[in-house]
């Protein structure tokens, strides 16, 4: 396979001040058509210099030499693609478990629809920049009860922690435990179901599967729920945050008692509800992230909820 190297001189600034000038320098390159920016980008990471402000190349030359072991340069692509294709093997697959947000959805019956309408248009925009650059901004208005959403204690208590408070390490990158409930024959999840684990710090994921009817009004009506003794039980165990795939984490058909919500927020564990795609996470060593804006004085609001499963 035939190799290449960059020659060149090249002048480096530092973004704190400061510069560093190299002549006749030469660079080992994936292949011979990368642009001068992608070679100052390799030349940056060979050198493994921080708080670079610019990087400038002159009599640039590529020739075919054999590589000498530049840093950076063992995998096809530039230096940034080998990068970026290591942290994501590192990671391993992330899984999305949020329902898509849109105008008109209807998330649980008698809560309002979100809206959306522009506050400014890309074409008024072209008025306020210069030509070729436009923007839009819009208004969304909706309740923190619209797709898949995280409940705070502030939600069920006027003294709780709100959507502010929450602590990061309690929402992200949690240990997750799915429990497989889709041929359960009730509605109500017992506390029988978890007494085979270990639950302490977990986020508990209920997976009834619930989820295929949402949007569609079959949703509202029999969906699975967290027993009262299912969630004095997680309450008892030391969970970090329960989510479910359905309606609510209550029976919303047996009046207007919620004790999943009323021991769990008590107990400063998070909810999750109206999850999906949980048939794609494993029973266990999946992380799960739910993160909601940190707004002041708010109990409840949609996230972006996913699930980590390690590569391998």
């Amino acid at each position: 396979m035939t190799e290449y190297r960059a020659h060149f001189d090249a002048q480096i600034d530092f973004a704190n001040g400061g510069g560093l000038r190299a002549e006749a320098f030469r660079l080992d390159l994936p292949s011979a058509d990368l642009g001068e920016a992608q070679i100052g980008e390799l030349l940056v990471r060979h050198l493994g210099l921080t708080l670079v402000g610019s990087v400038a190349l002159s009599n640039l030359e590529i020739v075919e030499e054999p590589h000498r072991g530049s840093r950076g340069v063992g995998d096809p692509g530039t230096g940034v693609a080998a990068a970026s294709v290591g942290r994501s093997a590192e990671r391993g697959e992330l899984i999305d478990l949020s329902h898509t947000i849109s105008a008109g959805l209807v998330t649980y019956p008698g809560i309002p629809a979100p809206t959306i309408t522009p506050h400014l248009t890309r074409e008024a925009s072209r008025e306020h920049y210069a030509p070729g650059t436009e923007f839009e901004i819009d208004v969304i208005h909706l309740a923190g009860n619209t797709g898949t959403y995280l409940d705070s204690p502030f939600h069920r208590y006027a003294d709780g922690g709100d959507l502010a408070s929450l602590p990061l390490d309690t929402l992200v990158g949690v240990p997750a435990e799915v429990f497989r409930l889709t041929d359960a024959s009730t509605r109500g999840i017992p506390a029988e179901v978890f007494f085979d684990r270990e639950l302490a710090g977990s986020a508990v994921l209920l997976h009834t599967g619930w989820s295929r009817h949402f949007g569609r009004p079959e949703y509202a009506h029999g969906s699975p729920f967290l027993t009262e003794a299912g969630a004095r039980h997680l309450a008892d165990a030391g969970v970090a945050l329960v989510g479910i795939d359905a309606l609510n984490i209550d029976d919303t058909e047996s009046g207007g008692e919620r004790p999943a919500h009323s021991i769990l927020l008590a107990a400063g564990i998070h909810v999750v509800e109206h999850l999906t795609a949980l048939e794609r996470v494993p029973v266990r060593g999946a992380r799960f992230t739910a993160v909601p804006p940190r707004v002041d004085g708010f109990g409840t609001f949609p996230v972006r909820a996913f699930a980590e499963v390690p590569a391998g």
